[in-house]
């Protein structure tokens, strides 16, 4: 997990969720998950799924697409994830990024705060937000 002594510059924090999502987009979910201090995978990818590749979907193609938890077993969807801009909170603690599909904005953002812990300040996260 990065840690920073003092209060990451927003550049730095925006550095690391990217890594982070780029290492999801690649299927590396545990070297993910121990970049930050992180919320199940699952719920995530789940999310994401949801938002992303079933809500494009209609009839015929639904059929086409993994069925229930057939999603987790192949991750080639994550590469069709990008993500898009970056939203932060008047503190500068908390903030929400956006996510593409396919180049289009879907509506899933994940949701992210950095956070004082012992050691330092780390990021948490993330959430879901529809």
């Amino acid at each position: 997990m990065k840690i920073w002594t003092e209060h990451p510059a927003k550049a730095d924090v925006e550095a690391v969720v990217r890594c982070y999502f780029s290492l999801l987009r690649s299927g590396k979910l545990v070297e993910a998950e121990q970049l930050i201090d992180h919320s199940p995978v699952r719920h995530v990818l789940r999310s994401l799924w949801t938002g992303s590749v079933e809500a494009s979907t209609d009839g015929e193609e639904a059929s086409r697409n993994p069925a229930a938890d057939e999603w987790e077993q192949d991750l080639s969807w994550l590469g069709e994830l990008d993500l898009a801009d970056f939203h932060w909170g008047d503190t500068g603690s908390h903030f929400y990024v956006e996510v593409t599909y396919r180049a289009q904005t879907i509506e899933v953002a994940l949701s992210f705060w950095v956070k004082p812990v012992d050691a330092g300040w780390v990021i948490a996260g993330p959430g879901t937000l529809w």
